[in-house]
């Protein structure tokens, strides 16, 4: 029998100031329940609000209705990166809110237009539909790049947990589609396979804030009764084929139950050709990387994901100005 996981001391504190809360599990409320849950565990966290020039939303046509926005701007003139953010929550929970600290923190380190997208939800909308929504958004920023000030050839996703998911899924359907072009793709704790029966979903089951049961009923809602959890675009791990995707970082937690898919899929990844950076955080919970001012790891996560978009927008630039498009220089051996 696997001994527990000692959670790092800054983890732990903050573990244990999430349970004073006295909230009940996902599991045992009705979806609508769950985010408001989440948005009170949210609020009783002091998180760091890193600078940036400026915020404000706006509202864009999605195939099935509107899709809310919220864009931040970094200091300095002239033409910025740009990075697509999906926010984590199981696909069920979570707002533009949500992911405030990551987005805030990746346009400080890349020096990029950060854009945060508030896709349907499930249950009231099941996968492919919010998964639609974050392309739409993507395709939509490309589209204005003079109104955002942005590089559209320099372009990264990201995303934690179920946003993991939708950033890797993302990727798929625009190489699968032929566009966008995206360089980069940033997944932090992600989601990568319908498949709950991991080492990791054993060892870190409960005790460790996400639980396996919380996790089938994340599924549940997401696909429903009809919905294909095998489709690589719910579970990227299951693509027949990984090639040509975006330069990737995946990020981990040690005490998380989706530690080894996200291996997993780090591995398939590089075993596809694709340029592939990983590290693992020991002693963290799931979604670590969000809470910034609590946890110092969750700034080296930033800082880590920062430094290998920029290596990737560093070799986009340089084989756009020099016509050459057959570099393979390592970005961050994958091991």
């Amino acid at each position: 029998m696997p001994q527990p996981k000692p959670l790092h001391p800054q983890a732990l504190a903050v573990m244990q100031k999430y349970a004073s809360l006295g909230l009940p599990s996902n599991t045992e409320v009705s979806a609508q329940q769950a985010r408001i849950n989440g948005n009170i565990g949210r609020a009783a966290f002091d998180l760091e609000k890193e600078h940036v020039a400026r915020t404000y939303e706006r509202v864009i046509d999605g195939i099935d209705g509107d899709i809310e926005l919220r864009i931040y701007e970094p200091d300095g003139d002239g033409l910025h990166p740009l990075v697509m953010l999906f926010h984590g929550g199981g696909w069920v929970a979570g707002d533009l809110d949500a992911e405030d600290t990551t987005c805030r923190g990746l346009s400080l380190r890349v020096g990029a237009v950060v854009v945060s997208v508030d896709y349907r939800l499930a249950p009231e909308t099941r996968f492919p539909g919010g998964l639609e929504d974050c392309y739409a958004a993507t395709v939509w920023a490309v589209e204005h790049a003079n109104e955002l000030n942005i590089l559209p050839h320099l372009l990264a996703v990201s995303g934690t947990s179920a946003g993991g998911n939708l950033a890797a899924a993302v990727s798929l359907l625009a190489r699968d589609r032929g566009g966008p072009n995206i360089a980069h793709q940033l997944l932090y704790c992600p989601i990568t396979d319908y498949d709950l029966d991991r080492q990791s979903y054993i060892d870190f089951s409960s005790d460790y804030y996400l639980t396996r049961e919380a996790m089938a009923w994340f599924w549940d809602h997401y696909l429903g009764l009809e919905g294909d959890g095998l489709s690589p675009y719910a579970s990227p791990l299951k693509a027949a084929d990984l090639a040509g995707l975006p330069d990737a970082t995946v990020v981990t937690a040690e005490c998380d139950p989706l530690l080894d898919e996200g291996v997993d899929y780090a591995r398939a990844l590089e075993a596809a050709g694709v340029r592939t950076a990983y590290r693992e955080y020991d002693g963290m919970f799931h979604g670590f990387n969000n809470r910034t001012g609590l946890i110092d790891a969750a700034k080296d996560a930033l800082d880590f994901g920062a430094e290998q978009i920029k290596k990737t927008f560093a070799l986009m630039d340089h084989a756009k100005n020099t016509c050459d498009t057959t570099t393979t220089e390592t970005l961050h051996p994958f091991t």
